[in-house]
């Protein structure tokens, strides 16, 4: 793997990784709360329990994170990882009300926190284009 493609991958894979398990375990009321948030920019998370939210999130970043820190799993398979869990928060962004100016694209200060995910996605998409070539593996 090269230094670049490790870097890409150690910064989001230990946030999100710690993330994750910060999430393992959370009360029904905090599941209940991400899950109104989640389900407007992906409304089939709107069919879950808020158990099975709360399972579905905290267990889905921890694999996330882990498969961009773990070396053996191919960048073009942790970058897909990343790319798919970022664009849902990104859908996130544009859905939810406040947080974009009048134009629909720039944050609003509200909306500065979530307008990240765009890094994100960025480093995801860049990842999974990197690990396409036998030379970036």
């Amino acid at each position: 793997m090269s230094l670049s493609n490790a870097i890409l991958r150690a910064v989001p894979g230990a946030f999100i990784l710690n993330s994750g398990l910060n999430k393992i375990g959370m009360d029904d009321e905090t599941a209940e709360n991400l899950q109104n948030m989640a389900k407007v920019g992906v409304p089939a998370t709107g069919n879950m329990t808020p158990s099975q939210f709360g399972k579905f999130l905290s267990y889905g970043e921890t694999a996330v994170g882990a498969a961009l820190l773990l070396p053996f799993v191919p960048t073009r398979i942790a970058g897909a990882a990343l790319t798919v869990f970022s664009a849902g928060l990104v859908a996130n962004y544009f859905a939810l009300p406040g947080m974009t100016q009048e134009d629909g694209i720039r944050p609003s200060e509200q909306g500065t926190a979530l307008a990240k995910d765009s890094w994100i996605l960025a480093i995801g998409a860049a990842l999974t284009l990197r690990g396409s070539g036998k030379k970036n593996k």
